[in-house]
């Protein structure tokens, strides 16, 4: 079936995108994986490109391309070439957003512009070590110091830690209120503010994660992003979009494991004839190739509702849900039909398959999607 998601624009912009990544990407893959974070030379490349915030105004920069889409596009282009390390989705499509959304016309003037040219790589921390998927959980405290606050408190897992050069942290506000929770922009090299390790994960090899420390940190009034006691509900505004950009990164990452296995089953003989001769591996590659293209169809769905401002949290925690669950079926075929070639590091499968596993626990587990799903369902 044709796909029709697309317009005119966006496969013009998927053309140059792709173009940029088999210059400046593709040629440092391996060295990327093997140094275990991407060069940030690339962050400025891509900003230079147009490939960073593509919706942002052309005031800060931007190309004022507006829809998700335009992010849809640069997702499948990363997942097409296997590329998790640079994490452009997660710093224009995830982070970048709150501060169009809850930023003051200062704010984004300051900070929008380092974010589309890339000299500014934006982290978002949340996630606690022992909070998890639990956001009103979070200890990390804020208290008030005249017109300043004081941050004190740790994150980890997060993404883009070791490079960001802002971070929008979230932090109690009110000790006695579990949903007073602000949001707090504190710039690297703030007195107080420290980078632990990074982090050594099973999948996302290239892509930096990081502990990050606040002991005593001081925030101006000019660091507060939005009301300071509301920004739990911020962050549960936002889960939206975040949890589209993961299912979207999903379905794209099954299309390309699912391509990788066909390709294999074509080439690969076994008692003297192509793996693509049996039954078993053609009900195989037919059960993977429906469930990606279903997969897709509802992601592309809720890309458009989003597009028009219908896309609720229930619908979101579907498509992550629904995404995440293909994904790491697809890849776990996808190494069964390579056999042992699959279980080889230096085999895309065996990368493709680490990398799934951590969709169904990052922007909220599948457990808690259901938990989501399920109380929509039953009011």
């Amino acid at each position: 079936m044709r796909r029709q998601h697309y317009e005119a624009g966006h496969e013009e912009y998927r053309s140059a995108f792709r173009g940029f990544l088999q210059r400046e990407v593709v040629p440092r893959q391996e060295r990327w994986l093997a140094q275990g974070i991407v060069d940030r030379d690339v962050w400025r490349s891509a900003g230079e490109h147009g490939f960073l915030l593509p919706w942002a105004e052309e005031r800060h920069g931007g190309l004022g391309l507006t829809g998700f889409r335009y992010e849809q596009v640069l997702i499948e282009e990363l997942a097409a070439i296997g590329e998790t390390g640079l994490a452009i989705p997660l710093h224009s499509a995830v982070v970048a957003p709150y501060l169009a959304a809850h930023g003051t016309p200062e704010q984004r003037d300051r900070w929008l512009p380092g974010a589309v040219s890339g000299d500014v790589v934006l982290a978002l921390a949340i996630t606690e070590p022992g909070t998890g998927s639990d956001v009103a959980g979070m200890t990390t405290r804020a208290e008030r110091d005249g017109d300043h606050w004081v941050l004190t408190g740790s994150k980890t897992f997060i993404s883009n830690g070791v490079h960001a050069d802002l971070v929008i942290v979230a932090a109690r506000t009110d000790p006695e209120q579990r949903h007073a929770v602000g949001l707090f922009l504190v710039e690297a090299g703030a007195p107080g503010f420290a980078r632990g390790r990074k982090l050594d994960k099973l999948g996302l090899r290239s892509q930096d994660t990081a502990e990050l420390f606040f002991d005593g940190v001081r925030v101006g009034p000019e660091g507060v992003l939005g009301d300071p006691a509301r920004g739990f509900g911020a962050i549960m505004g936002m889960f939206a979009q975040e949890r589209l950009t993961v299912a979207a990164g999903c379905v794209a990452g099954a299309e390309a494991a699912l391509g990788l296995a066909v390709e294999h089953a074509k080439g690969r003989e076994a008692f003297g004839r192509p793996l693509a001769k049996f039954q078993d591996t053609r009900f195989r590659l037919a059960q993977m190739r429906t469930e990606v293209d279903v997969a897709r169809a509802f992601v592309d769905r809720c890309a458009l509702a989003h597009e028009v401002g219908d896309l609720g949290p229930a619908d979101a925690a579907e498509a992550k849900l629904f995404a995440s669950e293909v994904l790491g079926r697809v890849a776990d075929e996808a190494v069964q039909i390579h056999g042992g070639t699959g279980f080889m590091w230096e085999h895309p499968v065996c990368r493709a398959y680490a990398d799934a596993r951590v969709q169904r626990i990052y922007a909220g587990t599948s457990e808690i999607m259901k938990e989501i799903i399920g109380r929509a369902l039953l009011g």
